[in-house]
């Protein structure tokens, strides 16, 4: 058995794939647990082409893999938490395990994108596969080199993600209109990307001196950056704003339909939590 967390962005995304940074943590509330069995058991259900892709790669980088597969995921489906990419690390590091496959992160990470991009065609970037291969508190700065860092968690002020589960939404659409639009070289796009990338290093170093209100504020303007380039579901925008009005920094978890709000205390996270419940939304605390 191996798993893999979900994983929200607090700020730069979606800048991952363009030679941005991105600041995330995974959520150890949210897991996705894979099992490898024995051959003639039953492979169950869905999102089974995940796993069969990931098993099929596998057996051609490595002549090794397995033929079957349990799995569970507690989380939420299509709403930004990175529960596909979860399943492709997870059933990664099982295959790992039983055939004495050394992966390290970035390799894990990597190999997890290229499945699901090259493999089942998906639109994605790199910063979901890096937070659940590292694991905890990262920074990622996707510049040539890229640089991944680990914090330390107790960084972080009080922490609150809030979603829809009625409005969850693929974000590979999201993706491969914003790729598109940056490989045409549209100025718009390609200025957000440098501008979150700013907006994530700035959240490193808020982290760094104990500064949770500039936090909060890249938080807030990775989201307006976002809004500003793209067109956004009015379910996901009132989330925001529901969030903001109860005094916290918030900003898209992912492209799907979460969101992460940053707090002062956790006096302050009931608050925001209580809001965003009577706005009809689900909450999990970090």
């Amino acid at each position: 058995m191996a798993e893999a967390l979900a994983r929200a962005a607090l700020a730069g995304n979606p800048s991952d794939g363009y030679g941005g940074a991105v600041l995330a943590v995974t959520i150890p509330a949210f897991v996705a647990e894979v099992e490898l069995i024995e051959a003639g058991g039953a492979s169950t259900g869905s999102p089974m082409e995940l796993i069969d892709a990931t098993l099929a790669r596998f057996e051609r980088e490595f002549g090794a893999g397995a033929e079957v597969a349990r799995w569970h995921t507690s989380i939420p489906r299509s709403v930004g938490l990175g529960g596909s990419s979860a399943i492709v690390i997870a059933t990664l590091r099982a295959l790992s395990e039983l055939n004495a496959v050394e992966l390290g992160p970035d390799a894990l990470a990597e190999l997890a994108l290229s499945i699901e991009r090259d493999d089942l065609g998906i639109s994605a970037g790199l910063q979901d596969r890096i937070a659940q291969s590292y694991g905890g508190l990262t920074f990622m700065d996707f510049s040539d080199p890229p640089i991944y860092e680990r914090l330390h968690p107790e960084l972080l002020p009080s922490l609150l993600v809030a979603w829809r589960a009625h409005a969850a939404a693929s974000s590979s659409v999201v993706h491969s209109d914003l790729r598109a639009r940056y490989d045409r070289g549209e100025t718009a796009v390609r200025d957000a990307m440098h501008e979150l990338g700013e907006l994530a290093r700035s959240a490193r170093g808020a982290l760094n001196y104990g500064d949770h209100e500039r936090l909060a504020r890249c938080a807030d303007a990775s989201f307006d950056v976002r809004e500003r380039i793209m067109e956004l579901d009015p379910r996901h925008v009132e989330m925001v704003k529901v969030g903001r009005a109860a005094g916290a920094g918030v900003n898209y978890t992912g492209s799907g339909g979460a969101v992460v709000c940053i707090c002062e205390d956790s006096a302050h996270r009931l608050a925001v939590a209580d809001a965003l419940q009577a706005a009809d939304c689900e909450t999990v605390d970090l």
